[in-house]
């Protein structure tokens, strides 16, 4: 039979209650790093190939845009306009007030062709948006890289982001393994 004298107990008792203060702590940190800092995330579907493939493994950067503007050629995740725990995840191609226009599978920017070395088959989808289009101030005009099989700011149905809609910008393809990628 065991037996615990209070003495004896007391430093046990103080030893799980540490235990409890140190994980809990360590769960708020976890907590605040996935909620404020990064998030692993799953691709779904085949609108982003041939950058990113369906079932790849992406670490997003939900910081940087406290620090600095969305980039054109950022590739972001935001929730679907129609259905907000859908999240999107695409190309910006245009910047706030750029003027976008779409003319036999190119691109133009402010009237100047945008050159996509990501893209590796022609396309013309060019969705139910009227060109020239405008990208209103604070939004930004997002392209899947897979153009035909990709719904994105063409379709008035999902439109431009607003930036305050964007999660996060991808940062690093963690899986599989062999095409590890830091964007």
């Amino acid at each position: 039979m065991l037996n615990v004298t209070e003495e004896e107990g007391a430093p046990f008792i103080m030893q799980i209650l540490h235990f409890i203060w140190d994980l809990g702590l360590a769960l708020l940190v976890v907590y605040l790093i996935i909620t404020f800092v990064i998030q692993n995330t799953k691709v779904s579907g085949s609108s982003m190939e041939p950058t990113l493939h369906h079932h790849d493994a992406v670490i997003i950067n939900k910081w940087i845009y406290y620090l600095k503007d969305p980039q054109q050629g950022d590739i972001i995740i935001f929730p679907y306009q129609g259905d907000p725990s859908k999240k999107y995840i695409k190309r910006i191609i245009a910047l706030p007030g750029d003027l976008l226009d779409i003319q036999e599978g190119n691109i133009y920017i402010n009237g100047k062709k945008l050159e996509e070395s990501y893209i590796t088959e022609s396309w013309i989808v060019k969705g139910n948006v009227v060109y020239p289009f405008s990208v209103p101030d604070d939004h930004y005009f997002v392209m899947g890289d897979h153009r035909d099989h990709s719904a994105d700011s063409r379709f008035e149905e999902v439109g431009t982001v607003k930036k305050n809609q964007i999660i996060g910008k991808a940062w690093v393809r963690i899986w599989p393994l062999k095409q590890f990628k830091i964007f």
